[in-house]
C-alpha cells in the first residue's frame, strides 16, 4: 500500500527508511571501540574488589596471630613448618606451627586445620587470596583441576625455627636468620614497620614460612617472593595489626623452575627488594645479625 496523502499539510509522507550495511557496520565498529575502552576499566574494578577481599583475608589472620599472643604470654606463633635446601637434598621441618602443609599439592586444608591459628578462625577461606588461581600439582609437577588452598605465608622474622639447631649449619637458626620471639621484643623495626604475613607468588611458596635471604648469608636472592597478582603489587599485614598494599616498581616473576630457590635479584627489582627486607629482623651488627 502506498502512503496516504496528507491533505492538511500538502505533502507525502515519507516512508521509514532503513539502516544501510555500512551503517550497520559503523554502529557495531563504535561499540566494540567503547567496549575495549571499558574492559580494563572493568576489569580494574574486579581485580580492586579481590584486593579488598586479600585485605579483610590479611587483617583476619593477624587478629589470630595476636589472639594466640595474648594466650601465650606474650610468645609469638611459631612459624616452624619449613622446607630448606642443604646440598642436593631437601630437608622438611615438619613441626608444630601457625599452618602446616605444603600449597603447591595440598587438596584440602588439613594442614590449615592442623596448625596454631586454625582455632582462632575457623574459616578456611580467609587462607586463599581471590586472586590467585593457580593450580594444585600431582607428585610430578603436572596441575590439577583444583585451586590451592593457600596463598599467604609469615615472616621469618616472627618466630621462625628461632631456636632449633639446623642440621646443615650446627649452628642455632636464630644466628643467621634471626627472628623476634616475643611481641614485647618487637623494637627494630618497630610493630607498624614489621610484616608478619605477605601475599606470597605462587611461583615461589612451598611452605608456611617467608624467607629472606640475610645480608651475611647469600645476600641479594630471593628464596621467597612477594606476589604480583594485585596490579603489579601485593598486600602485607604488619604487627601492630594493620595491613598496607605495596606496588612494585617492576614486576615480580619467578623465573625459576618450580620448587627451585634462590633467584638472584635483578638491579631494578633491588629497591623493592629492600623495602621488603626493611620490614623484617636483618639488622647487622659486626658481620652478626643482632
Amino acid at each position: 500500500m502506498s502512503p496516504q496523502f496528507d491533505s492538511a499539510k500538502g505533502v507525502r509522507p515519507r516512508a521509514a527508511r532503513a539502516f544501510t550495511l555500512i551503517e550497520l557496520l559503523v554502529v557495531i565498529a563504535v561499540i566494540a571501540i567503547l567496549g575495549a575502552l571499558l574492559l580494563p576499566a572493568l576489569s580494574g574494578a574486579k581485580e580492586q574488589g579481590r584486593k579488598i577481599n586479600c585485605f579483610s583475608n590479611l587483617k583476619q589472620l593477624q587478629v589470630c596471630w595476636e589472639l594466640y599472643a595474648d594466650d601465650y604470654g606474650g610468645t609469638l606463633p611459631p612459624n616452624d613448618d619449613v622446607s630448606a635446601s642443604a646440598g642436593t637434598a631437601v630437608l622438611n621441618f615438619n613441626q608444630t606451627s601457625w599452618c602446616q602443609g605444603w600449597p603447591r599439592t595440598d587438596t584440602n586444608t588439613a594442614g590449615i586445620q592442623a596448625g596454631l591459628l586454625f582455632p582462632y578462625n575457623s574459616q578456611t577461606a580467609i587462607y586463599h587470596c581471590p586472586s590467585d588461581v593457580s593450580l594444585v600439582q600431582d607428585a610430578n609437577g603436572n596441575p590439577l583441576p583444583l585451586l590451592r588452598t593457600r596463598s599467604y605465608n609469615m615472616s621469618q622474622s616472627v618466630n621462625g625455627l628461632g631456636l632449633m639447631i639446623d642440621p646443615d649449619m650446627g649452628t642455632n637458626v636464630d644466628v643467621y636468620q634471626p627472628c623476634f620471639m616475643k611481641i614485647s621484643a618487637i623494637t627494630n623495626p618497630q610493630p607498624s614497620r614489621l610484616f608478619v604475613f605477605i601475599d606470597e607468588n605462587e611461583g615461589t611458596i612451598t611452605d608456611a614460612q617467608f624467607g629472606y635471604s640475610m645480608p651475611n648469608y647469600t645476600p641479594g636472592e630471593w628464596w621467597d617472593m612477594p606476589s604480583n597478582r594485585h596490579l603489579q603489587g601485593a598486600n602485607l599485614s604488619f604487627a601492630d595489626g594493620h595491613v598496607e598494599y605495596w606496588h612494585w616498581l617492576v614486576p615480580m616473576l619467578d623465573l625459576l623452575p618450580p620448587g627451585q630457590i634462590g633467584q638472584q635479584v635483578p638491579p631494578q627489582q633491588l629497591p623493592d627488594y629492600n623495602r621488603v627486607g626493611g620490614a623484617m629482623r636483618i639488622k647487622l651488627v659486626d658481620g652478626f645479625p643482632d
